[in-house]
């Protein structure tokens, strides 16, 4: 495999990182069916305490997979998974090639 290759699986650590968890991934269906949430409405929707949902949060922003927008005192968490898509296509790109 190319110098590219592993550039770009290294990019995407955090990604898989964050996709690898089940309770990540509950979340993330969680904000495309409503778009933006708070941690306590997470956590009404999941059986993980608010604290945990915190901790999944901090992991899937840290992904880039969702972003914040502050309203008043509330922060509401949105998908914001684009680029990480981009970072994913890429590599299956990449991996299509060296096989070629």
């Amino acid at each position: 495999m190319s110098d590219q290759f592993e550039e770009l699986l290294r990019l995407n650590t955090a990604t898989f990182h964050a996709l690898g968890d089940t309770s990540r991934q509950d979340i993330i269906l969680l904000l495309e069916t409503h778009k933006q949430l708070n941690v306590t409405e997470i956590a009404e929707h999941s059986p993980l305490s608010r604290p945990a949902v915190s901790h999944h949060l901090k992991i899937l922003r840290d992904a880039g997979i969702v972003s914040i927008i502050k309203e008043g005192t509330k922060r509401y968490y949105y998908l914001s998974i684009d680029s990480n898509i981009d970072l994913l296509k890429k590599l299956i790109n990449e991996i299509e090639a060296c096989l070629k």
